[in-house]
């Protein structure tokens, strides 16, 4: 076990844990953003930079600090380790400089994406991106095209985190898609224009951080923020069957696999219960799906709060203000 502190606040976490999952543990405002990172995915991270960190003392045995700033989701913690993320000027710097970088191609077509109100890249230009672009030069742009019957490619979107084809590899045998040329003119794409037909190639598209692979039996059909999300589960001989139904009254408009706080999923689902089954008589409902409060999909959507949760956590905001260690807590969602 090593004894870790970021941002003031100090954890125990297990030999080899990367800085990234040892301020999630923590949980709240300490854990950085992360946009190519999975954590069930393998050999992904260390592609996006944004969740770069500063270390300010390597480890208890050498405490000088490392010289610069580090990719959190590659980093493995040393005992005595201490972090800081947006308790430094630095970093938060640097994060913006990312942001600014990810943007010089990325067209800003948010109201028309059917990625907006749950894309990573959205959030994270409002949190640290900059009013204005310094870039002059003409933008790289793409044909949108087919790469199977239910996914549509825009690689104009596209920002390389390479998450679709490590999902692809490690979920299946036969993957045809992947990344082509190089520098500015490196795209995601199938080899010989082969279609992407496997049985779970739906998870590319909850895996995209951006509205780069997009469900083409949803394109255009509604705002997420304008349907009721449901929890739901069948019996499947090929997956878990637990699912978010995407609803208008007794509609479903799309199917996609349980995401976690910070956008991951963690049981991918086949495209049989992704496409095939659209009928709320398919399924097991279980209830509404709990959405952050800062989403913009909480809008209109209740639910009960527990309020002994809720005082903890703010608690927890308002030690973490005054700058003292706080205890570990799993409310940090609450």
């Amino acid at each position: 076990m090593a004894k870790v502190t970021i941002d003031g606040i100090e954890v125990e976490v297990a030999d080899g844990t990367t800085i990234l999952n040892a301020a999630r543990q923590i949980g709240g405002d300490v854990v950085p953003p992360a946009m190519c990172y999975y954590s069930s995915l393998k050999e992904t991270g260390g592609k996006c930079r944004v969740c770069l960190v500063k270390v300010t003392q390597g480890s208890a045995k050498d405490p000088r600090p490392m010289p610069k700033l580090v990719a959190s989701c590659r980093t493995p913690v040393m005992d005595g380790m201490v972090v800081q993320n947006i308790s430094s000027a630095e970093v938060l710097e640097a994060r913006k400089g990312v942001v600014e970088f990810l943007l010089l191609n990325h067209p800003l077509d948010c109201p028309i994406c059917d990625q907006a109100g749950e894309c990573d890249l959205q959030n994270l230009a409002y949190e640290h991106g900059a009013a204005k672009t310094r870039y002059e030069e003409e933008r790289r742009t793409f044909e949108k095209i087919d790469i199977g019957d239910k996914i549509k490619l825009h690689m104009t979107r596209c920002i390389l985190c390479y998450r679709c084809t490590f999902v692809a590899d490690q979920l299946t045998n036969n993957r045809v898609h992947g990344v082509l040329n190089r520098g500015d003119a490196s795209e995601i794409s199938t080899y010989i224009e082969k279609a992407v037909d496997n049985d779970f190639s739906g998870n590319m598209i909850d895996v995209c951080p951006v509205g780069a692979l997009t469900d083409k039996t949803f394109r255009f059909k509604s705002r997420v923020w304008f349907t009721k999300p449901l929890d739901a589960h069948r019996d499947c001989p090929t997956c878990s069957g637990k699912v978010v139904l995407w609803t208008k009254g007794e509609e479903v408009l799309r199917v996609s696999a349980r995401k976690d706080q910070y956008g991951e999923v963690k049981e991918f689902i086949c495209n049989e219960c992704r496409y095939d089954h659209k009928n709320m008589k398919d399924w097991v409902v279980e209830g509404p799906r709990h959405i952050e409060r800062n989403s913009v999909i909480s809008q209109n959507h209740y639910e009960k709060i527990d309020l002994q949760k809720l005082k903890l956590e703010v608690d927890r905001q308002l030690t973490f203000q005054k700058g003292k260690q706080l205890p570990q807590s799993n409310t940090s969602q609450a």
